[in-house]
């Protein structure tokens, strides 16, 4: 791991090259005016215990100190020659980050990245210090869905600054994950980063398990499974704006061990999280097309499901037709009579064929006749 000339330690045990208001020969040195005091030197502010989640300093890889504001954790550092900080914060606020900077010489374009967020996944190397914007991403087990957040990692040759806008990645998780490692965190800041790159694992089996759960929904022909493929397809989406930029940024980086002397086994560590970066990547580009095709399937099976209840309901319209057919031949046939009757039933005394000896026989052979001749006609239309 290079080291930059103007971070090694002093006999006094401060690093020189740095602002601090003390002279060469060891007799105090006058105060500078208030203006030109060093960003990294005033008083702790409140903001440090809102954003600073966890500062440490490491030697050996194991914890040493553990800082409650950064001007403490700048102090500690300049106590342990061959210490390392891994200083964690949420969202910082603009002083905090320039005091970080004026502290490790951090460029400015890279502190303004960090400040404004929303940026896409890079890796920038500036001088000694990398500097490596990440799309990280942690499954949520009670809504099953992937919480996507925003992280800032500052990498130098004895400090590691995280810089976290949401909830995503746990950080903690990695940090306990790494000092239970000593021997892998003693290999140097570019360690812990293999450590944070290295957390999509779990991701991607709550996926797999999302995938296989909806699968099963599409068969049973659940009518939400439709809404949980298009929201896990937009996650999809997601992770791979996540996953495919890590592969070339991570192979850009195991590009320059050679010229920055990285050491042989956190090289090998390097390796095997890219190759789990190439893993999931294809993983997440697998996912989605899978879910293309689920969702090609489910809209087949809907559309047959439809295509068989409209045909149950033209069933069921044609069986009721033909009821009504029958229904009115029938009232049709029974009409012809009862108009008869009525007719002849009526209470006059002069009407045609009263007193007409056959004319009781001619109304009952006409009313036969005409339901007869409307049973034939229907029967004939099948109606009956």
């Amino acid at each position: 791991m290079p080291e930059r000339p103007d971070r090694r330690p002093s006999p006094s045990g401060k690093r020189p090259g740095w602002r601090r208001p003390a002279s060469s020969s060891g007799t105090p040195a006058t105060p500078p005016p208030p203006a030109a005091r060093p960003a990294a030197a005033p008083a702790p502010t409140p903001p440090d215990h809102r954003s600073v989640i966890d500062s440490a300093v490491y030697r050996d890889g194991r914890r040493v100190a553990s800082p409650a504001t950064l001007a403490e954790t700048f102090r500690r550092l300049r106590e342990e020659p061959d210490g390392m900080a891994w200083i964690g914060l949420h969202r910082p606020t603009e002083t905090e980050l320039h005091s970080l900077a004026d502290e490790f010489n951090l460029h400015p374009l890279s502190v303004e990245d960090a400040l404004e967020a929303h940026q896409r996944p890079k890796l920038e190397r500036y001088g000694d210090t990398l500097f490596v914007v990440l799309r990280a991403a942690r499954y949520l087990d009670a809504p099953e869905e992937v919480d996507f957040g925003e992280l800032h990692i500052f990498v130098g040759p004895d400090f590691l600054i995280t810089v976290r806008h949401g909830a995503a990645p746990d950080l903690s998780a990695v940090r306990r994950r790494m000092e239970a490692a000593p021997e892998l965190l003693s290999l140097g800041p570019e360690a812990a980063l293999y450590a944070v790159v290295d957390g999509y694992a779990p991701v991607v089996e709550g996926v797999q398990n999302d995938m296989d759960e909806i699968e099963t929904e599409v068969f049973r022909g659940d009518p939400e499974v439709s809404r949980r493929i298009y929201e896990l397809s937009r996650e999809m989406v997601e992770f791979q704006r996540a996953t495919r930029p890590l592969v070339g940024m991570l192979h850009n980086l195991m590009a320059g061990f050679a010229k920055y002397g990285t050491e042989e086994e956190l090289q090998r560590y390097l390796r095997d999280v890219a190759d789990h970066v190439t893993h999931t990547s294809e993983r997440v580009d697998g996912f989605r097309q899978a879910l293309t095709e689920i969702l090609t399937v489910n809209a087949t099976l809907v559309s047959q499901q439809q295509n068989a209840e409209m045909r149950a309901l033209a069933e069921a319209g044609f069986e009721q037709n033909e009821e009504i057919k029958k229904i009115s031949s029938w009232a049709a046939i029974l009409f012809a009579p009862t108009l008869v009757g009525t007719i002849y039933g009526m209470n006059f005394e002069t009407m045609p064929e009263l007193q007409w000896t056959a004319g009781y026989p001619f109304a009952i052979l006409l009313m036969a006749v005409v339901c007869v001749s409307l049973y034939v006609i229907f029967k004939k239309r099948d109606w009956l």
